[in-house]
């Protein structure tokens, strides 16, 4: 689809065109509140396309349908991440949602009551701005990662396509999580593969099994979405585990991984001669290091009083502290299923309802003065 028009000048901005920003988008068109959504890609569902090469969701496809429009596939298949990139993009056509694409969002700050939007191609003056990104934007590296020899491939788990980008001897995966023990399964035909980082846990059963099926719509329909929100106290106190360590192996069994001869060792503590060392003491000569270590929420062009001690926005259930501020995407944004495909759409109605609420409630000064160093809004009356 060819990319909407910037405004100068629009109700509500939408930052993030991926499922979170369409999501939003959808939700906000049902009300018929007018809105733009900036995208930094070049094309709808890119942010699916530049991961790995094999990447599959790791939810069926009866759950990986956003609100109006189910994913096209047998209910219990994986889709690939084409599969769900190409979704998206068609879903931002069928609803005609204005997705600006090459829009990179550089500042966003006040004038007066309104919000200033600056993005790579021009400035929108907003009374309303959602930020819906995941909290997956910067890769997070270690300190030790400048410390091994140079002559080790080193790949954070974004910039990972395929085993056709390392070179030849071991490889340790740092970090256990859903990404790296998919990664690690990937690349255990033909060398010696460890995967270090803390045992998440792992669902008991295959869920792509008869038991699975069954239970897969009690875990993330029930469990994920209902019980371990911040409404309820499991939730409450699941939160701040989840949001350091991330959740349980979906997929991947630890049994598969050491069948496929996956040893998990310790996690990396330092590195002795540019070789990783573990917590035992261990030290790993590997010619290759993919780190599955997270990521930052890269907010730092928000340049607005938010954020908490930690760097974290501060936000009741995606509502903001700083008034006519949203966001939609982040985990345990609301519940665990935050950022799964069938979390996001609940998170991004209640939004979308708020901002309805507000529309039109901001009283704007007679002219407005686009910062200094701005562009593509010039001083205008927002009515």
């Amino acid at each position: 689809m060819a990319s909407a028009e910037l405004p100068n000048q629009i109700e509500t901005v939408v930052i993030g065109g991926g499922q979170a920003g369409l999501s939003v988008g959808y939700h906000l068109a049902q009300r018929s509140v007018p809105f733009v959504i900036l995208d930094a890609h070049d094309r709808v569902g890119d942010i699916w396309r530049e991961r790995w090469d094999s990447l599959h969701l790791f939810t069926p496809a009866r759950f990986d349908g956003l609100s109006g429009m189910p994913f096209p596939a047998p209910p219990f298949s994986f889709p690939a991440k084409n599969e769900m990139a190409d979704y998206l993009e068609r879903y931002a056509a069928h609803f005609g949602l204005p997705v600006c694409t090459g829009t990179k969002v550089t500042r966003l700050a006040r004038i007066g009551e309104l919000f200033s939007v600056t993005t790579t191609r021009g400035t929108v003056v907003a009374r309303q701005v959602v930020v819906a990104m995941s909290s997956y934007q910067v890769p997070r590296l270690p300190d030790v990662a400048r410390q091994l020899d140079p002559s080790i491939v080193q790949l954070h788990s974004l910039e990972y396509k395929s085993p056709a980008q390392l070179r030849d001897g071991p490889l340790l995966v740092v970090g256990a999580g859903n990404s790296g023990a998919e990664i690690a399964k990937e690349n255990a035909r033909g060398r010696q593969v460890w995967l270090s980082g803390r045992d998440t846990g792992h669902l008991p059963f295959k869920v792509d099994g008869p038991v699975g099926r069954r239970m897969m719509r009690v875990i993330l329909r029930g469990f994920f979405h209902r019980v371990a929100t911040i409404d309820t106290p499991i939730g409450r106190k699941l939160r701040p585990k989840v949001l350091a360590h991330g959740g349980p192996l979906i997929r991947v069994k630890p049994r598969e991984l050491a069948a496929l001869g996956v040893a998990r060792v310790p996690r990396l503590s330092n590195v002795t001669g540019g070789m990783p060392v573990l917590e035992d003491g261990t030290r790993l000569e590997v010619g290759n290091v993919i780190w599955c270590t997270g990521f930052e929420p890269g907010f730092s062009w928000i340049a607005l009083p938010i954020f908490d001690a930690t760097g974290a926005p501060r936000h009741t259930a995606g509502i903001s502290v700083e008034p006519g501020l949203y966001f939609v995407g982040l985990h345990f944004l609301y519940a665990f299923s935050s950022t799964m495909i069938h979390g996001v759409g609940r998170d991004a109605a209640r939004i979308a309802r708020a901002v309805a609420a507000q529309t039109g409630a901001l009283v704007p000064p007679a002219v407005l003065t686009v910062p200094s160093g701005g562009s593509g809004a010039s001083p205008t009356a927002l009515h």
